[in-house]
């Protein structure tokens, strides 16, 4: 990501670009004059201009000696030469008034270290393009499959729209990636294929904001490596849902090796991958992590758009397809619900009594090939009001066997998905078993082909989590502080000044000062002064070593010390430790422990974590991350996901703990962490002690980092 501020997105900014009359492209080798090939080839109906100081025509077009000598300022120009000579052609373009261009040379940011130069140019080419948009350097173009308008030095395999057709856009950190979206056979047209390169000067989240207003686009995929700016990215989910356009996003960078390379690659900001899902997951944008399963994904977004729900009905003539059907649904948050007494004996009727009516349905062999019965049958099993309703169908090949029959099947289910004003789709057992023409008239008719039941279920349930999420009110900016109506934690103690770890004793009082239950404790200089605070602050009684990160491994901490004798002996162990002892009143009635974490992310601020606490946090790995500001909603929702959940709602006859009392300390604490956050580097409640119904949530322990 630059350093160097993104200019305010604007109105209108990308349209010559995105949307051009007339394409200049600058250079010769190989990639330039495909650019113009494949607009030729594509039929753009606007002037192509090759620009080449020495010859006459490329591709048969006629070519222009220099920029100053095309017939008007281009609203959109390929950059097909090397890094130097690229600033000087942007500079050009951008005196002679042109729309934008596309940066294909390399050897800028992403270089990183290994190449001084590197940030020298990227800083030049900003600064020559100056208002006019430039997308790349490191980029490999864009395709307007709507216009046939391409800057674009490659083959590729999309074809143009038809008339009146929408299809969708897809924006791409990997141009290779990009290539190979492109060349897919799967029934989805294409509206626009983009790649964001380095992102020197126009970020993703713009590209896709002016992709997105786009009439004939229908929703958007997003390839991110990187994020460019939190607020351009909110911009973006705020237009998509008015729009109803929904989003999809791959973004890569859950494995060390894929953030090693997503640096080497565009120098773009990845972000911690937790809290790069949350931040997805807060915009309601859906994460998948495959290919596949993103352009099927796409695929479900252009022909029904949002579900209602995670609930699904599937239908076919094999029981193993059934049960494959509920199996891959497992573990994933759609559900094939079953059957009210009522909608099970409208299907029965239609099956008579030989079929086992259930949903997954096996309707058997005995309606195959009547359409009337199949009707009859798929719109009964439709009427249920599923979310989706799924046809598992795969053709047989085309080139060996006839698949008449299998059109009658899909005549049926078409009339039951239209009849019900439901959403349908077909789904193949194997991403192969249906031709890229019987999916392009699936599509025609409304229904949905969808290559893989894996992908099937990631697909519903990516769809489903969009029309949940636009459903809820839309979340607040992350990062800032609550609204006036919120207290803001404002620090009164100078330790908050000093750089580095902040002892127990002092993080405990910052906290209890904004409003978190923390157990009475004292500061103690020796063993004496420990006995005294142990007899004042009443038995039982914790011992700590202040100044240890983590006591538990150093010994540095021993509980329920019930007389003045335990505690003598313990304060004489623990006193050579650390830097002063600390006494505290026991926590008493605890049903289970949390922590809560606070880290600082250079993207999105801070970033909170809630999970098992207690000294097997790292073992049992049980947590959830949200962005803040959070809601009590979010909070809730992030504690009821925990493993540990059970226990708090009273596992096995066990007390209740007291759950709203843990919702208002997490709060606090992401309260207190906004409040402060040019501050805090790092905070760690370990373990938020939460008790029985009405008896609170106490910070037990906490570690507080200030930032240098």
């Amino acid at each position: 990501m630059s350093e160097t501020p993104t200019p305010a997105v604007r109105a209108g900014r990308l349209d010559r670009l995105l949307r051009p009359k007339s394409i200049a492209v600058v250079g010769g080798g190989f990639f330039a004059p495909n650019v113009v090939k494949q607009c030729l080839k594509m039929g753009f109906a606007g002037g192509v201009w090759p620009v080449h100081p020495s010859k006459d025509s490329i591709e048969g077009v006629k070519a222009y000696r220099s920029l100053a000598d095309l017939p008007a300022a281009p609203d959109a120009t390929f950059i097909g030469v090397n890094r130097n000579l690229t600033i000087d052609i942007v500079r050009e373009l951008r005196d002679l008034g042109a729309g934008g261009a596309i940066c294909f040379a390399a050897g800028f940011r992403e270089t990183g270290s290994y190449d001084a130069d590197g940030e020298r140019l990227q800083q030049a080419l900003v600064e020559a393009a100056g208002d006019m948009a430039v997308i790349g350097p490191n980029c490999y173009g864009l395709i307007n499959y709507a216009d046939g308008a391409l800057l674009w030095p490659d083959q590729h395999g999309g074809r143009r729209l038809k008339d009146g057709e929408t299809g969708a856009a897809i924006i791409a950190q990997s141009s290779n990636i990009a290539c190979n979206l492109t060349m897919q056979t799967r029934g989805l047209p294409l509206a626009y294929m983009m790649t964001a390169g380095n992102q020197a000067q126009t970020g993703l989240s713009e590209m896709a904001l002016g992709l997105i207003e786009d009439t004939r686009v229908s929703c958007l995929g997003l390839h991110i490596e990187g994020f460019d700016k939190a607020e351009g990215f909110e911009r973006l989910a705020a237009r998509a849902r008015e729009l109803k356009k929904p989003i999809v996003a791959m973004k890569v960078g859950r494995s060390e090796q894929a953030r090693a390379a997503t640096v080497s690659h565009t120098a773009s900001l990845a972000g911690s991958d937790s809290a790069s899902d949350a931040f997805l997951k807060r915009l309601g944008i859906p994460r998948v992590d495959t290919i596949p399963a993103f352009l099927e994904t796409l695929k479900l977004f252009h022909g029904v758009g949002a579900l209602d729900s995670y609930t699904l009905s599937s239908m076919s003539c094999s029981g193993g397809e059934a049960s494959v059907m509920a199996d891959t649904a497992e573990g994933r948050p759609v559900s094939f619900p079953g059957l009210t007494e009522e909608h099970r004996a409208r299907v029965q009727e239609t099956l008579g009594p030989l079929v086992a009516v259930a949903n997954p349905l096996d309707y058997n062999t005995y309606i195959w090939a009547n359409e009337p019965a199949m009707t009859a049958t798929f719109s009964a099993m439709v009427s249920g009001g599923f979310g989706l309703n799924m046809l598992v169908l795969d053709f047989p090949r085309t080139d060996r066997c006839s698949d008449a029959d299998w059109w009658w099947t899909i005549n049926a289910f078409e009339a039951a998905v239209k009849a019900n004003d439901a959403k349908g789709a077909v789904v193949t057992s194997m991403g192969e078993n249906i031709p890229e023409g019987h999916g392009e008239e699936l599509l025609r008719r409304g229904i949905v082909p969808i290559l893989g039941i894996a992908e099937a279920m990631d697909a519903a349930a990516a769809a489903a989590f969009v029309g949940e999420a636009w459903r809820r009110p839309t979340a607040r900016a992350v990062g800032v502080a609550p609204p006036s109506g919120l207290p803001a934690i404002s620090a009164t103690r100078g330790e908050i000044m000093l750089p580095g770890a902040i002892d127990e004793a002092a993080a405990k009082a910052m906290l209890a000062d904004a409003r978190l239950s923390v157990p009475a404790g004292r500061r103690s200089a020796s063993v004496v002064e420990a006995v005294a605070a142990a007899n004042e602050l009443g038995y039982p009684v914790a011992l700590k070593a202040l100044g240890v990160a983590h006591k538990s491994e150093a010994g540095a901490v021993k509980l329920n010390l019930r007389d003045e004798a335990s505690v003598r002996g313990v304060a004489e162990q623990l006193v050579i430790l650390g830097d002063g002892l600390y006494v505290e009143r026991m926590v008493e009635g605890g049903v289970a422990e949390l922590i809560v974490g606070i880290t600082r992310d250079p993207l999105f601020g801070p970033v909170m974590t809630v999970g098992t606490g207690g000294v097997l946090v790292e073992l049992l790995k049980d947590s959830a991350t949200l962005l803040l500001p959070a809601s009590r909603d979010d909070v809730e929702t992030a504690l009821r996901g925990l493993k540990l959940f059970p226990l708090l709602d009273g596992f096995r006859g066990r007390p209740k703990a007291d759950l709203a009392a843990a919702i208002e300390a997490v709060l606090k604490i992401s309260e207190f962490a906004l409040a402060n956050r040019d501050a805090l580097a790092e905070l760690d409640v370990n373990p938020l002690i939460v008790c029985g119904e009405g008896k609170g949530a106490w910070v037990a322990d906490a570690l507080l980092v200030q930032r240098s």
